[in-house]
């Protein structure tokens, strides 16, 4: 048993505890939150820290097998040009490949994550998740913008799933994006979603070249079909409406959804998406530093507070960002949003993140029971609850 006590405990889901202690067995299983008023007086086997005690946080997002592109891509040179860098830069040595997917899980664990919604588009990362301390969800990640291509490119993404699932590893069939997946695999994919009650994710609204697709047929999603990868786009019919509104009708709204970036969503796309399915399971996750890496633009967090939106956090890849580390994603939010309180940072990064990927039975917050991870978090403004550019993270268990 251990005990273990910090300046302040976020158990992830209830306010800041001051001087509290943690109760816990050895393997990490939560056993009881003392509150002491704010009072911490000495006593036997106590382990006290100067900082914050987190969970373990919840990477809702994640592109483990793009690990050996960290560099690859210039920075801020917006998604056409990030999209064809990394379609032709995604062939590399299977060795080189697995090294580096084995590198950033081993990073991820030591900075704290617990577990992950990652995508995947092969096999590459199953060796790497059967070791792995971490518990991943695999999103088998689909596309295909011509509908001849949707039945080969559903079964690709089957067989894909079942060798993840052989091994007692879970996985789901999901879209990659509006803009790169015809109506045909949609359809594909909604009646597979709907049949398995599965937990789906799509990239949303992360460019403003995929709401000029949707609006008018131009800009640099079109420029990438047609001269990266050469396919005749004379049959798309702009729908005149944002990418999410064109495409809800293909997201079960019975289905746990997850909506990744939403760097350019607008009010209206919310209003639209709360006529057509419940907020109770929907997750806006915002990959701040990604943003910032691709677009240079950072999505409406205030609005997404101002409509009690479901929010939770995730790095991308390491082809758009330095690190795979949610606190480094929090402290970007904190930079840019000051007036974000960090109990509700600490929400979105861990317990928010374990609702979305259906685990919070596990992860997510200190809670009897659960075997979540404890994160101390250091090099923090005390006094005002604040994170720094040099806080830092120390997994304890």
């Amino acid at each position: 048993m251990r005990k273990i006590a910090a300046t302040y405990i976020f158990s992830g889901n209830r306010p800041p505890i001051k001087n509290g202690i943690l109760i816990c067995e050895n393997d990490g299983t939560i056993v009881e939150i003392i509150e002491n008023q704010g009072e911490l007086k000495e006593q036997a086997n106590l382990e006290y820290y100067s900082g914050i005690l987190v969970p373990g946080f919840v990477n809702a997002h994640c592109h483990l097998e793009l690990s050996h592109l960290k560099g690859k891509v210039e920075e801020k040179t917006g998604i056409g040009n990030f999209i064809g860098k990394i379609n032709k830069s995604r062939n590399a040595d299977h060795e080189q490949i697995e090294s580096e997917i084995y590198k950033a899980d081993r990073r991820m664990w030591a900075a704290g994550i617990a577990a992950v919604g990652d995508i995947s588009n092969t096999g590459s990362t199953i060796k790497a998740k059967q070791k792995s301390k971490i518990f991943y969800h695999t999103f088998v990640e689909t596309f295909g913008f011509l509908s001849e291509r949707a039945e080969r490119a559903f079964e690709i993404s089957r067989l894909v799933q079942n060798n993840f699932r052989e091994l007692g590893l879970k996985a789901s069939i999901v879209p990659h994006s509006p803009y790169s997946v015809s109506g045909s695999l949609f359809n594909k994919i909604k009646e597979n979603a709907s049949a398995e009650r599965s937990v789906l994710t799509i990239h949303n609204q992360e460019s403003n070249g995929e709401r000029q697709f949707f609006k008018n047929g131009t800009g640099p999603i079109a420029n990438h079909l047609k001269n990266n990868l050469g396919i005749d786009i004379s049959h798309w019919k702009p729908t005149g409406k944002s990418s999410l509104v064109s495409i809800l009708e293909f997201l079960p709204a019975e289905n746990q959804l997850l909506l990744v970036h939403n760097t350019f969503t607008k009010k209206g796309d919310i209003e639209t998406l709360k006529k057509q399915r419940s907020l109770q399971n929907t997750f806006f996750v915002l990959c701040p530093n990604s943003n910032l890496y691709i677009e240079n633009q950072l999505p409406p967090v205030t609005l997404f507070q101002r409509e009690n939106l479901n929010i939770c956090l995730g790095t991308d890849s390491l082809a758009s960002n330095q690190n795979l580390s949610v606190l480094g994603e929090i402290i970007t939010l904190q930079q840019n949003f000051p007036e974000i309180e960090l109990e509700e940072l600490i929400n979105w990064a861990c317990f928010n993140g374990a609702r979305a990927l259906r685990i919070e039975d596990k992860f997510g917050s200190f809670e009897p029971g659960k075997t979540p991870g404890i994160n101390l978090i250091t090099g923090v403004d005390l006094q005002n609850l604040k994170l720094l550019r040099k806080s830092k993270v120390k997994r304890l268990a």
